[in-house]
């Protein structure tokens, strides 16, 4: 085997062991990666005119063109009651109480989400790449991630109070 030969195969073999998880979670079915995944996640779809229509103009700005609140204006930053955080949008379950607390960024902040109810992706509107998360059923921006959480995740969600809405425990 000469030495063209032997890298060409070398190439194949970690591209092959790189790739094909990859390529082999493509294949499957977003219902199948996931056991509990229920018509909770099925996607919601509204032209501009149905949102306008459902979501306060604050909310609309927030949730469908990717916009920010000012820190400090929700009334969600002092919420302490046991419940849980729904998308304002759609009202899918994002966030339980017991995964709130104060940051001190003027953001309703959380460690951590409900697994399978939010959807990431990189943002580049401040230069810097931030992480960006989104509810997975209607697609309703809800804020940004960062890495400088508390434990157990060391994870900051820092959600927009106006994408959210809070349903107290009962």
């Amino acid at each position: 085997m000469n030495r063209k030969t032997f890298f060409g195969l070398s190439i194949g073999a970690i591209l092959k062991v790189s790739f094909a998880p990859t390529f082999l979670m493509a294949l499957i079915k977003p219902e199948q990666k996931s056991a509990g995944n229920s018509n909770n996640q099925q996607k919601i779809t509204l032209s501009d005119n149905q949102w306008q229509e459902k979501l306060t103009p604050a909310q609309y700005h927030i949730l469908r063109e990717e916009g920010t609140e000012r820190p400090f204006s929700s009334e969600l930053n002092d919420e302490k009651r046991k419940g849980t955080f729904v998308c304002a949008g759609c009202e899918l379950p994002l966030f339980k109480s017991s995964m709130k607390y104060d940051s001190g960024t003027g953001w309703p902040s959380f460690y951590d989400t409900i697994a399978l109810n939010i959807e990431t992706k990189k943002d580049f509107k401040l230069i810097i790449p931030r992480t960006e998360y989104h509810c997975r059923r209607c697609g309703g921006h809800q804020g940004h991630v960062f890495n400088d959480g508390p434990a157990p995740t060391g994870k900051r969600y820092c959600n927009n109070g106006l994408a959210l809405k809070f349903i107290p425990e009962t």
